[in-house]
């Protein structure tokens, strides 16, 4: 099932489907491309940033970049 990462569970494992193009370059430089494995790790309340962990190293994001982001939940 193919979702936006911000409407991700906690603890879930995903395969990036789908970046906006205006973030491409900047999420490439955080680990986070077009067919890597992600793991969800936290979403601070009201809009606060997106946790997640990409080949053994964990960043966030602003909840407005996780909404521009398309993933495949796969566990």
């Amino acid at each position: 099932m193919v979702k936006k990462l911000k409407d991700m569970k906690f603890g879930k494992k995903a395969i990036v489907r789908g970046i906006d193009d205006e973030l491409k370059s900047k999420l490439a430089g955080m680990g986070i491309r077009v067919g890597k494995e992600l793991t969800f790790k936290t979403k601070q309340p009201i809009d606060g940033p997106v946790v997640v962990e990409v080949n053994g190293s964990t960043t966030s994001m602003g909840i407005g970049m996780a909404d521009k982001i398309k993933v495949e939940v796969i566990d």
